[in-house]
C-alpha cells in the first residue's frame, strides 16, 4: 500500500477535489476527510518513503514541501487520523509533530482548511508553515 504523491503546487486543487467528491458522496456532511500534517524533518528521504509505502492506503494522497508532509485521508475523521499518526510514530519509534483539520468541521473550502491548519501548527509547534502562504495569503506571498 502507498498513497498517491502530488506536487505541493497542487495542494489547493487536491483539497478542492476531495471537497467536491465529499459533497457529492456524503449527504450528511460528517467529517468526510482529514488533512494530517506531519513534520518529518528528523528523517531521511529513504526512511520517509518506506514509511509512506507501509502506512498509507492507496486512496490517501500526499503533498510535501521539503520535510513538511500533508496527507489527505478520505473517509477518515480525526480519530482515524490519530491512528495514522500513531502508526507513523510506531514506524519511526518516536513522536512526530503533527496537526490535523477535518472537512467540513474545520473549514468549508481549501483556503479555510489550510488557514486553520497553518494557524494550528504555528500555535502548537511554533512552525509557521510558510510554504502554505501562497494558498492562504496569495497576494502577500507574491510581494
Amino acid at each position: 500500500m502507498a498513497g498517491v504523491h502530488f506536487s505541493f503546487n497542487n495542494i489547493e486543487q487536491l483539497i478542492r477535489l476531495h471537497i467536491g467528491i465529499s459533497d457529492r458522496m456524503d449527504e450528511n456532511r460528517s467529517e468526510s476527510f482529514t488533512i494530517l500534517y506531519c513534520d518529518f524533518s528528523d528523517f531521511s528521504e529513504d526512511v520517509i518513503k518506506s514509511s509512506l509505502e507501509q502506512v498509507l492506503r492507496n486512496s490517501d494522497t500526499i503533498a510535501n514541501c521539503g520535510s513538511d508532509y500533508f496527507f489527505v485521508l478520505p473517509y477518515t475523521d480525526k480519530y482515524g487520523a490519530k491512528i495514522v499518526k500513531k502508526i507513523f510514530e510506531d514506524f519511526f519509534a518516536q513522536e512526530i509533530k503533527t496537526h490535523m483539520v477535518a472537512y467540513p468541521g474545520d473549514g468549508e473550502n481549501a483556503k479555510e482548511l489550510l488557514t486553520e491548519l497553518q494557524n494550528g501548527v504555528s500555535r502548537i509547534h511554533a512552525n509557521d508553515l510558510r510554504c502554505l502562504d501562497e494558498v492562504v495569503f496569495p497576494l502577500s506571498a507574491k510581494k
